[in-house]
């Protein structure tokens, strides 16, 4: 039932709703209202919609808006917004909240432009709002009545939006891209990338680069073969479309076994980053198929990799790959975070990212060289690195039909899709951590469209390392990659980073805190009434007419109850409960 059209409310709604289980995410849901969508507008002068252009992306950075999933093409997660700071946060509250109806995971983060603000929930519906009111200006409704969910793996949701010129651009559950104007909500193109249910689904918020919109898609447990496609911004029309896995005959394609890249995997499904220095768009790649990797020998590109695209055609200058002939579901996808380290003497341009296999990485963003591997969270089966930078894995941490394993992190991975923020004034990484092992044992599977093509059985564990805790924010000295803090959560820790100028790092708790922690000691500064829902959601912030706000989600969901294993079955984390709730907050 949605109550989306509800107007928001002052203070906290503290309803708890029923926890329903994670396994609801892959049942058939009919008759889900047909695309609509109602404009009113905002209130107040000054509030005209201004346009989103190239050159306001390129300086996002300095923009008082958030425009972009990870607020720059850098996708850093900092914001120079410094009203809202260690001074003053203690003083921090409530300005308005909203509740969706929706029970299943809210993984976007509010997307905003002036006065106004753009929000995605899970099943593809997109509302807008005046950001720093509440006041509802429009909703949009995606028609999924003809999808059965049934090959959409780890929970219906959306990641958010892209915003250029005067739309606002949305991925779909069902592989459409969908264009609609920013003012009123009124589809402006609608492209379709592929049929629903078969093992492709699209969850990543879009980027926007040189006019185009950027997509990528999920299916790696289906055996649906990656890719990254560009659209044209004003029609929809499909610029380049490349595949993650290549065929034989191109670059890569000798890494797999006749016939295995048809059914490869390499689901590219998180948003990546833009360097316009080298001109190169930087995706992340995820697992291979099917996750037994004696199926398929070789290295298997470009899965769990970080690729380089030439952003005019698509293809790929250069990959790093994190785990080479993966078996563990070590996803490379993680959001490719731009900034520049100094490690050992040298200045490098790098890209960073805390890969699922319990390694933080920084990688030359000019050539894709190793500068440096360190470990984040317990990692048994990739060992170290060797004198080309290559990541060496453990055999005898390979499952096979006959061979159980033990081996940390779980495939839920040290960090999961849940974004880290870089700092530049404290040249830390800030990153949600999961601590848990798992038990792992090969199993016999062949491919067929639309099932899950794994090969492997699984459990999650707690990490005999750390049996106290499922997670931790730990924060990460860019020039060492070595830890600088650590805060310790008895819960997983699933929710994304904010940084600001104001000295603060925001992310939400599994049991329903937005915390701010002191960037530079890890010292919780401020910690806000507990909302309704555990958060997997990604904070925002903004500024409109002088004030700053932060916003994020509550609504727990995703991966962690549906495969969760022995974390999933804890009492703590089985009481969580669910319902999708945006909470706003300023001085």
């Amino acid at each position: 039932m949605h109550h989306s059209n509800q107007t928001p409310k002052r203070g906290f709604n503290r309803r708890a709703s029923l926890l329903t289980s994670g396994l609801l995410a892959f049942a058939c849901v009919a008759g889900l209202a047909s695309p609509a969508a109602r404009a009113v507008e905002p209130a107040g002068s000054g509030d005209a919609y201004a346009p989103v252009t190239d050159a306001r992306l390129s300086n996002a950075t300095k923009d008082n808006s958030w425009l972009m999933y990870r607020h720059d093409y850098g996708s850093t997660g900092y914001a120079g917004l410094n009203q809202i700071n260690t001074g003053n946060v203690a003083q921090l509250k409530p300005a308005w909240d909203f509740v969706t109806g929706f029970k299943s995971g809210h993984e976007a983060p509010p997307v905003v432009n002036g006065n106004y603000m753009f929000i995605t929930t899970p099943k593809d519906e997109l509302l807008a709002f005046e950001a720093s009111t509440g006041k509802q200006l429009w909703k949009y409704q995606h028609d999924l009545s003809k999808v059965g969910f049934k090959t959409i793996c780890c929970d219906v949701v959306n990641r958010g939006v892209a915003l250029y010129g005067d739309n606002v651009y949305m991925a779909t559950l069902d592989n459409h891209v969908v264009a609609l104007d920013a003012k009123t909500g009124s589809v402006v193109w609608n492209k379709s990338m592929g049929e629903p249910d078969l093992g492709e689904a699209m969850t990543a918020a879009p980027l926007i680069v040189k006019g185009m919109v950027v997509v990528g898609v999920a299916g790696g447990e289906y055996g649906a073969r990656g890719y990254v496609a560009a659209l044209n911004s004003k029609t929809g029309d499909v610029v380049w479309q490349q595949s993650t896995v290549p065929a034989p005959n191109e670059p890569g394609g000798k890494t797999w076994p006749k016939g295995a890249y048809k059914t490869g995997g390499g689901g590219t499904w998180l948003t990546g980053s833009y360097d316009e220095a080298s001109d190169s768009i930087l995706w992340g790649v995820g697992n291979p198929g099917p996750w037994l990797a004696t199926m398929r020998p070789g290295d298997n590109l470009y899965t769990d990799s970080l690729i380089a695209l030439n952003p005019a055609t698509g293809k790929i200058k250069w990959h790093y790959q994190y785990t080479p002939h993966d078996t563990w579901d070590y996803d490379g996808v993680n959001e490719p975070v731009l900034t520049n380290v100094d490690y050992k003497g040298h200045s490098y341009k790098a890209v960073v990212s805390a890969s699922r296999n319990g390694w933080f990485y920084a990688i030359n963003r000019l050539n894709g060289k190793l500068i440096y591997a360190q470990p984040f969270a317990h990692a048994t089966s990739v060992t170290g690195m060797s004198k080309a930078g290559t990541p060496i894995t453990d055999i005898a941490m390979r499952p096979t039909i006959d061979k159980e394993v033990f081996t940390c992190p779980s495939f839920l991975g040290g960090k999961n899709w849940w974004p880290i923020a870089v700092d530049p004034q404290t040249h830390y990484a800030y990153v949600p951590t999961l601590h848990t092992c798992m038990s792992m044992k090969g199993a016999t599977v062949s491919y067929k469209a639309g099932l899950p093509f794994l090969g492997e059985t699984f459990k999650v564990q707690h990490d005999p390392d750390n049996p106290d805790i499922w997670g931790s924010v730990q924060a990460i000295d860019l020039n060492t990659g070595k830890r600088a803090w650590i805060f310790k959560s008895e819960l997983p820790w699933n929710g994304g980073m904010l940084a600001t100028a104001g000295g603060l790092v925001f992310s939400g708790s599994a049991d329903g805190y937005l915390y701010g922690f002191d960037a530079k000691t890890g010292a919780v500064a401020w910690k806000s009434p507990k909302m309704t829902s555990g958060v997997v959601g990604v904070p925002s912030t903004w500024q409109v007419n002088g004030k700053q706000y932060v916003g994020v989600y509550a609504g727990w969901g995703g991966a962690v109850p549906i495969w969760g294993g022995d974390m999933a079955k804890d009492p703590k984390v089985r009481g969580i409960p669910q319902g999708g709730h945006l909470y706003v907050f300023a001085l």
